[in-house]
């Protein structure tokens, strides 16, 4: 949890996120939220999140965040979620993904490689924190969708 947001959620703080994104998906914001589903029920094994805009990113960069929660882990979710919303991000128009990873998170550097992204710096953030960015083009992406 300490890399995705610090540390555990509160009930008032995922409403209000939830919140976030809906509204977001509603005006077509720069924040896209996804479940990660699993099974014959749809069980939710995690969340992917992709952001067009933040703090760093360049024209045309949309920022992939995400998590498996401990029951689904190691059964190559996050990097199936990866791969399906680059697609997506190249569908709406995006050029180059960025997964941003702490350096001591090395399942999530795993999940980065695997899906075909390649470290190109360590970011240091302005609280002392550290993040290793990998990025991927994913222009292919939106052909492959078009293309039969």
């Amino acid at each position: 949890m300490r890399w995705l947001n610090g540390g555990p959620g509160t009930r008032a703080g995922t409403r209000a996120y939830f919140r976030q994104c809906m509204e977001q998906w509603a005006a077509g914001g720069p924040l896209r939220a996804f479940g990660v589903r699993v099974g014959s029920q749809a069980a939710l094994a995690g969340t992917i999140d992709l952001r067009f805009e933040m703090p760093g990113l360049a024209p045309g960069q949309v920022n992939i965040a995400y998590g498996v929660y401990p029951a689904w882990r190691g059964q190559g979710l996050a990097t199936r979620a990866v791969n399906l919303v680059c697609r997506y991000a190249a569908a709406e128009g995006a050029t180059q993904a960025v997964i941003q990873v702490d350096p001591e998170n090395p399942a999530s550097a795993a999940v980065a490689h695997r899906s075909g992204f390649t470290c190109i710096t360590r970011v240091p953030e302005g609280n002392g924190t550290r993040f290793d960015w990998y990025v991927r083009d994913i222009c292919a992406d939106r052909r492959r969708r078009t293309t039969p």
